[in-house]
């Protein structure tokens, strides 16, 4: 089956066309096209939900029917048509969502609806379905959720835990903020935390150790009974940790190291702990911040030890970040199941939860 993919859900214009076949367990990505807004929302330190909606309007149609020409096909090969119905900004959703719509009653193809996060979980499925095995405990990390969910057999889903507050993503945003490094703030940290592990590195103050003795922010929950995540107290923690230190401009790598170190140490402690508790046959990681190498790298050393011969998914760079080929998986397998709506009765839904 051919499924045309559309994610509209913040600032990517997104557009993928798969081929699934579920009898020989295979999903084959044909196109994967996305037209970014980070060089636009950047001058204002954030996504701007106006700017980003006039964007979609003149994207959308473009990045469709490219995607369709990378894929080699056209309207009348597609079986389905998957779009993100929600969570997200809302103007941005309606982009996506009307001109699914359209393109269904146009097209007499049938629309499969699709959570934003779910299409997240889905990217681990890209390339590796045959190796997924249940129970799978996912950790979802982006700029707007962070959540650990428990995926049975039958891949329904299961929410156990979720952040209270900020999410991982926002955190970054937030700290980069007040360090005066721009947006968006996750690659912008992660590289000047890899500079400071660079440099400790070499001047052997450490020794198989990731932790600094210079600065020291809280771990928020790391120990709590549940799983559920709270990053405001570590923001909290760094805003008053610099309004303290007159020279933290000079500090600025250590700053970002150990607060990413902070964030990564919480967040891999409830993955561990959950995989553990509801033996976990697999482990995947999702979201924007998955693609953060040293969450990448300590996750894997740490599953590696702690849940031997337990495989760990993570997607590849390319379906980390918002993409449609996720959007158009996770609908491949809904349509395998039947779960299809009409045109007329799709509808945007920002605030959309798991199920």
């Amino acid at each position: 089956m051919y499924i045309l993919g559309i994610e509209t859900s913040c600032d990517e214009t997104a557009a993928s066309v798969i081929y699934a076949d579920f009898k020989a367990g295979r999903i084959k990505v044909l196109s994967n096209v996305i037209s970014s807004q980070i060089e636009i929302h950047k001058k204002y330190g954030g996504v701007v939900p106006e700017v980003a909606a006039r964007e979609h309007v003149l994207n959308i149609l473009p990045v469709i029917y490219e995607s369709l020409n990378r894929a080699g096909i056209n309207q009348k090969k597609l079986d389905a048509i998957g779009v993100t119905k929600g969570p997200g900004l809302i103007t941005s959703l309606i982009t996506g969502v009307e001109t699914a719509r359209t393109l269904a009653y146009a097209w007499n193809k049938p629309i499969i609806e699709i959570n934003h996060i779910e299409g997240h979980i889905y990217s681990n499925f890209i390339d590796s379905a045959l190796i997924v095995r249940f129970p799978a405990v996912i950790l979802t990390v982006s700029g707007g959720h962070t959540a650990l969910i428990k995926m049975d057999k039958n891949k329904k889903i299961q929410i156990i835990g979720e952040t209270r507050d900020d999410a991982a993503g926002e955190a970054y945003d937030k700290a980069a903020k007040m360090l005066d490094l721009g947006y968006p703030g996750g690659p912008i940290i992660s590289y000047q935390a890899e500079k400071y592990k660079e440099r400790i590195n070499r001047e052997k103050k450490i020794k198989n150790s990731l932790k600094t003795d210079i600065i020291r922010l809280p771990r928020p929950m790391i120990n709590s009974s549940g799983f559920d995540f709270s990053f405001s107290g570590l923001k909290t923690a760094l805003l008053y940790q610099l309004q303290k230190d007159n020279k933290w401009r000079k500090k600025i790598p250590e700053y970002c190291y150990e607060y990413q170190q902070a964030i990564i140490d919480i967040l891999i402690a409830k993955t561990i702990k959950a995989a553990q508790i509801f033996r976990a046959r697999t482990v995947m990681l999702s979201g924007g911040v998955s693609a953060n190498k040293e969450l990448r790298l300590r996750l894997a050393g740490q599953v590696n030890s702690k849940l031997k011969m337990i495989p760990l998914l993570i997607p590849k760079q390319e379906y980390t970040t918002d993409n449609a080929a996720m959007i158009a998986v996770a609908a491949a397998y809904k349509l395998h199941k039947g779960k299809i709506v009409s045109f007329k009765h799709l509808r945007v839904d920002a605030s959309l939860q798991l199920k």
